[in-house]
């Protein structure tokens, strides 16, 4: 019985993470690269924007990061949070 509780929280515990939005405030750079049209040189002017303006305010405020347009962040919208 405590395998099966144990096997089921843990399936629960992974579901859960999977759906979890990505802060974009502190998320490194390979998270990032996890969101889809986000690759390596996008990820690293996120943070590069981050460290030289300090932390987002509103999802809207990443397309002022290069390479980062409108189209993107509904895209990313959904999987991405302050």
């Amino acid at each position: 019985m405590k395998k099966l509780l144990l096997t089921l929280w843990m399936v629960f515990f992974f579901v859960a993470s999977a759906f979890a939005a990505i802060n974009i405030n502190i998320a490194d750079q390979q998270t990032l690269e996890s969101l889809p049209g986000i690759g390596p040189a996008k990820a690293k002017a996120i943070i590069e924007y981050r460290n030289d303006h300090g932390s987002f305010q509103s999802l809207e405020q990443l397309t002022n990061v290069k390479g980062i347009g409108d189209k993107l962040l509904e895209k990313i919208k959904a999987e991405i949070e302050l």
